[in-house]
């Protein structure tokens, strides 16, 4: 199983957030950014987002 992740740094925007999130799985991944997403840089649960956020999952771990 290849590990996915997804980092705030690669894409900035008016909350300047350093949050990499990493997980096992594409699903355990999707959730904890879905929640990040929506606390942190207030967007809205919904199918398009989630759409698009798993398109930019990546392979591997965040550089530090």
């Amino acid at each position: 199983m290849a590990r996915k992740y997804i980092d705030c740094r690669d894409y900035p925007g008016p909350v300047k957030c350093t949050v990499a999130l990493s997980a096992d799985t594409e699903e355990e991944l999707l959730e904890a950014v879905v929640q990040h997403g929506t606390q942190v840089h207030g967007y809205s649960d919904t199918r398009e987002f989630r759409e698009k956020i798993r398109k930019e999952f990546k392979g591997g771990r965040p550089a530090n």
